[in-house]
């Protein structure tokens, strides 16, 4: 692992390859840079490979913000300046899949291309959602009721991340370890109170939701960058078959690629078909020119 300075505080983040167009992988919530463990070597024998932990998250510093969803854009604005980062394939998951659409949105010359796993690709409204999903979400969303389940309960780390949903092969007592190190008490789990308050269901947070639009205009317009979008059997996950229909009409350039069966989070159960998928759409569209 390495560290570096950013703004007030600091990111730590794995390398491995070479070459001089980096792959960097971004992670969600509640996980870290080491969900990605077991897909990087498909791609790290091509590129440079890069995968930090969020701010707040994972071996990351964790300063007094808000950890909103800019807040996270802002800190890894400061490490891709500090890191030199240009001409990058972005890689994301969950959340990271959404920082690595508002930052291409906002950066457009500095992207050559992007992966989305598992992902939030526009906002969504509740009335979209099966019922249980409502029932949790508004649960974590209400004051009071949501920080003692993410707060004192510790619910992603211990419930929600080794639940089937989530990763359907189950999660070894060691890995499950690795992810529950960085929040060794109710302040440390801040981030992981904030993320699910971040989703703009019926536009709410509407500044979430702007930003959402604002890479859905770019996902639109962006004939020249390759994207893959990698979808989970039978749509269990958040990407739905109707989101991804959506997204088939909606976002040029796309490629979509079926992993086979998985939960929300699958590089834990698929590491292996989301590497190869990653590579073989890298090799496609030639987005390594350097490999030296």
């Amino acid at each position: 692992m390495h560290t570096v300075a950013v703004l007030d505080s600091h990111i730590t983040y794995t390398e491995t390859g070479r070459g001089t167009s980096p792959v960097v992988f971004l992670h969600g919530s509640p996980t870290s840079s080491y969900i990605w463990r077991n897909v990087i070597p498909y791609v790290a024998d091509r590129a440079r490979v890069l995968a930090p932990d969020l701010i707040g998250m994972g071996a990351s510093g964790k300063p007094d913000i808000g950890y909103r969803f800019a807040d996270h854009a802002r800190y890894l604005d400061a490490w891709f300046e500090v890191m030199g980062l240009e001409e990058v394939v972005l890689v994301g998951h969950d959340w990271g899949g959404a920082l690595a659409m508002d930052r291409a949105a906002r950066h457009p010359g500095q992207v050559r291309g992007v992966t989305l796993l598992e992902t939030f690709l526009r906002p969504q409204m509740w009335s979209e959602l099966p019922q249980d999903v409502i029932v949790h979400s508004q649960a974590l969303r209400t004051p009071g009721l949501g920080e003692r389940l993410l707060l004192e309960e510790h619910a992603a780390i211990e419930y929600a991340l080794p639940h089937p949903f989530a990763i359907r092969t189950g999660l070894s007592p060691q890995d499950h370890d690795v992810y529950r190190a960085p929040y060794p008490d109710p302040a440390s789990r801040r981030p992981l109170l904030q993320w699910p308050r971040e989703i703009p269901y019926d536009r709410e947070p509407a500044d979430v939701a702007e930003r959402m639009d604002a890479y859905g205009e770019w996902l639109a317009t962006s004939p020249r960058v390759p994207k893959l979008l990698l979808t989970v059997e039978d749509g269990v996950g958040i990407a739905s078959p109707e989101i991804v229909e959506w997204a088939r009409r909606n976002v040029a350039a796309l490629e979509i690629e079926g992993i086979g069966p998985a939960g929300h989070q699958a590089p834990e159960d698929q590491p292996d078909a989301i590497g190869k998928a990653i590579a073989g759409w890298l090799d496609r569209h030639d987005l390594l020119p350097s490999r030296t």
